[in-house]
Parts: C-alpha cells; sequence; structure tokens
C-alpha cells in the first residue's frame, strides 16, 4: 500500500488534508480571473428547475465547483474508496454535496442517483472516473441519463498557470494568479430506446462534446 493511501485510510488525516486542499482551492479562485462561455446552457435548466447531468474529465474536479450558479447544489458522485471519501471532503467545504457509490454495483448503487433526478436534483459525474482510461466516457452515464430521462451537459475547464500530475487522469493542479475558463456544451439528449450499439456511439459522442470544450478553454486561456 502506497503512502498516500495509508495516510487517506486515516479521518483524521484525511479531514485535515481535505481542509487544506478546500482553503487552497478557494485561494486559485480569489487570486484568478474566471472567464465562462455558453452559460445559457445550463441557465435554461437551473431556471426551470430542470435536472441535467453534468459531465466532465476526472482531471478537472479540482476547480469545477466554480463553474456551477444554481440555488440548489451539485451533487457529484463519488467512490467508496479512500480517494473518494478524501474527494467528498474537499466537496462539502466547496458547497457540493458527495453521493457515495460505485458502478459496479449496478442497480443498488444508482438508486440514490435515480431519487435525486426525481426530486429534479442536479448530478455530477466525472464519466471517465474513478479509474480511467483517462478522458474515456464510460457507457454508465449514457445508461442513467437514458434511463431518467435527463440530458447532459458537458463543460471543460482550462487555466493558465498549472501543473499536470503523474497519474492515471493526468490531474490538473492550478495555480494561484491564473486565468481560469469554464465553457459549456449544449445539452445531449439521449434517446430512452438505445441498443449497447448505440449506446457505445454516444459513448463517444460525449467524450468529443468534452473535448471540444476543454479545447475551447484552453483557447479562451492562451494556453
Amino acid at each position: 500500500m502506497s503512502i498516500k493511501k495509508k495516510l487517506l485510510k486515516n479521518i483524521i488525516i484525511r479531514n485535515i488534508l481535505g481542509l487544506i486542499s478546500s482553503i487552497y482551492i478557494y485561494f486559485v479562485k480569489y487570486t484568478s480571473t474566471l472567464v465562462y462561455k455558453n452559460e445559457s446552457s445550463p441557465y435554461y435548466y437551473w431556471k426551470n428547475k430542470k435536472p441535467f447531468i453534468l459531465a466532465f474529465w476526472h482531471s478537472q474536479l479540482m476547480m469545477i465547483s466554480f463553474s456551477w450558479k444554481s440555488e440548489k447544489k451539485l451533487n457529484m458522485i463519488a467512490s467508496g474508496h479512500s480517494d473518494g471519501r478524501f474527494g467528498a471532503i474537499i466537496a462539502k467545504y466547496l458547497k457540493m454535496n458527495n453521493v457515495p457509490t460505485s458502478f459496479n454495483k449496478k442497480n443498488l448503487s444508482m438508486r440514490p442517483i435515480f431519487k435525486l433526478l426525481k426530486e429534479k436534483q442536479y448530478i455530477g459525474i466525472t464519466p471517465d472516473g474513478p479509474r480511467g482510461p483517462n478522458r474515456r466516457a464510460s457507457e454508465g452515464i449514457i445508461k442513467i441519463a437514458k434511463s431518467a430521462k435527463v440530458p447532459i451537459i458537458p463543460i471543460g475547464f482550462a487555466s493558465s498557470r498549472y501543473k499536470l500530475l503523474n497519474s492515471w487522469d493526468s490531474f490538473l493542479i492550478t495555480y494561484p494568479f491564473s486565468k481560469c475558463a469554464f465553457v459549456w456544451g449544449d445539452p445531449i439528449k439521449i434517446p430512452s430506446n438505445l441498443d449497447n450499439e448505440e449506446i457505445k456511439k454516444y459513448q463517444i459522442i460525449l467524450e468529443n462534446k468534452i473535448n471540444e470544450c476543454v479545447k475551447q478553454a484552453a483557447q479562451k486561456t492562451n494556453v
């Protein structure tokens, strides 16, 4: 077991590190310039209290909460392992709700997600998480949107000053005094009668849409 995993298994250390991480993230926010594009895409759903699934790459988790401008909190799907529990602590400080679950447990684990969507809440999913492959959308998010009959809205993020970690997802750490850009994509509506081959098609569509948002965000920060 790595030192990182040992530390994150200790609940006291996990909470301390979560607090420190959150303070750093807020410091980045308040020393940086944040710009947004195509906010009309989610605003329609926020204004009319219609649920949707927010989709973005796992590597862009750090700053994503600052894209959210609804009075209702974003409910982030998190795995039950130590990394997921650590992320849940940070999410709490960043004013997001945490929904612990695992896509491996299928129907049982999906109940909280469908319950929230039925209550017209908003769900955040990293379709390449929690284990990868990096920037490859899993079928899980497509199946959820299909069954719940809600759209998926992609978002991309980029910053002018950053470091990419040597992790499976090349996690992006934004530095203070950056220019940060959030680019929203148009809603992706998933037909309710998709077969398995068509689900794969929508996985590729989602990947391309998120990547396009990331590309546009990078252009806005001159990266």
